[in-house]
């Protein structure tokens, strides 16, 4: 596995993590529809959150969240309509960025809730 992926599912496992210790339950993982991929889909109280999961190694190049365009945010919009139609029960929803950054010295780790 080529050492980003390798960088990218190590993110998404501390995410998951990250999420069960501050009271979300996690419903899917890397949930697709067509070509489009949800990275992944939670609950926490009343909200379904489709989060978005962006890792780096470093910050010489930004934070990880800044890497998430307009055309991510499309993309996961189109896909939590999706499964929005497969699960119509769910009223309130957000979408979330996970922002994992993993120096030497320290993993930090950010949410940024209902960023559409």
């Amino acid at each position: 596995m080529d050492t980003h992926l390798k960088t990218g599912r190590n993110g998404e496992d501390l995410a998951c993590d990250w999420l069960l210790e501050k009271g979300f339950s996690l419903l899917a993982r890397n949930w697709k529809s067509g070509r489009r991929e949800i990275d992944i889909i939670a609950m926490r109280q009343d909200t379904l959150h489709f989060i978005e999961v962006k890792t780096r190694r470093a910050d010489v190049f930004g934070m990880p969240e800044a890497q998430v365009k307009r055309k991510k945010l499309l993309h996961m919009q189109a896909a939590a309509t999706d499964y929005l139609e497969q699960h119509p029960q769910w009223r309130n929803i957000c979408f979330d960025i996970i922002s994992v950054l993993l120096l030497p010295a320290a993993t930090r780790i950010d949410l940024f809730e209902d960023i559409s």
